[in-house]
């Protein structure tokens, strides 16, 4: 085998997508935007299943009226959480910042407090309790924060810190402003990635780790909490504790904001803080619910 042959065997993978998934004119439609539809399906379908094969009290009408509700929560409330956590704008230098999705800032928590407000409203509409919302939403969410982490992958962003771990990969936007693509030109920048110039920078792929233990592991124990439940609320607590001890987990392993870095102890990031309430919100649901069955 050829010295060239083992040196590129040896070169890390670099996360350098185009984020467009299609140009229609001036209009682009982005890999990310596309991953969100597929949450949104993947809960529909799932939604689907369980209303036909379990006893569930809910029908295919409010299964869509709710995927309104919930899609209106998460784009609202991720986009009020990115501002309020994760933003350094200052309100009076862009007051219309908070709306200009299309720039991205997205945050998890607070997407999950704005479909919390949507099992209220919809508890509300349709003389549900909260619980019978939740624990039916519960184990239709996991697959679709899977797709939308895939997106976060497919954008290069939300990368891990420093490894040299063998499934290290090159996050472009991770590196020096001199050192990118863009700036260096990519013929020249591709020519020394052949030459393994890049190798000390590589990156453990966190959104990868996060669309396997926040989707897909949070599935299937959801999932399998949900069919053996008997008591009210499970469902919900299942997923907050799996969701919350996934994310934290993947903290240690993912790049603190620029912007925010450690914020307690040296090793908290915002992430490990704003996933504690989760956590805490899981236990409390069942501690408080221990003693009420399903009905």
């Amino acid at each position: 085998m050829s010295s060239a042959s083992s040196v590129n065997q040896s070169l890390p993978y670099v996360v350098d997508f185009d984020p467009v998934f299609i140009s229609l004119g001036p209009l682009e439609i982005h890999w990310y935007g596309v991953t969100y539809l597929v949450g949104f399906a993947l809960f529909y379908l799932l939604g689907r299943y369980r209303i036909r094969h379990y006893s569930t009290q809910w029908d295919k009408q409010q299964l869509a009226d709710f995927i309104f509700y919930g899609a209106l929560g998460v784009v609202i409330g991720g986009r009020i959480g990115w501002y309020l956590f994760y933003n350094d704008t200052p309100f009076s230098s862009d007051p219309l910042l908070v709306f200009k999705v299309w720039d991205g800032g997205m945050s998890f928590h607070g997407g999950l407090v704005g479909v919390l407000l949507a099992i209220l409203y919809f508890k509300n509409k349709t003389n549900k309790s909260f619980y019978q919302v939740s624990d039916f939403v519960a184990p239709l969410a996991p697959l679709g924060i899977a797709s939308v982490r895939i997106g976060n992958f497919i954008n290069g962003e939300l990368w891990g810190r420093i490894t040299q771990q063998p499934w290290g990969m090159i996050f472009p936007q991770s590196l020096p402003y001199n050192q990118q693509p863009g700036i260096m030109g990519r013929d020249t920048w591709q020519e020394l990635y052949q030459q393994g110039q890049f190798n000390l920078f590589t990156r453990h792929p966190s959104p990868l780790y996060e669309a396997f233990l926040e989707g897909i592991v949070t599935f299937v124990v959801v999932w399998i909490a949900a069919h053996y439940a008997r008591k009210r609320g499970t469902a919900s607590a299942v997923f907050l504790l799996s969701y919350g001890l996934s994310r934290f987990l993947v903290e240690f392993f993912r790049e603190p904001d620029a912007n925010r870095g450690f914020i307690a102890f040296d090793w908290m990031t915002m992430g490990h803080i704003l996933t504690l309430p989760i956590i805490a919100y899981g236990l409390w649901i069942l501690w408080s619910q221990r003693n009420i069955k399903l009905t």
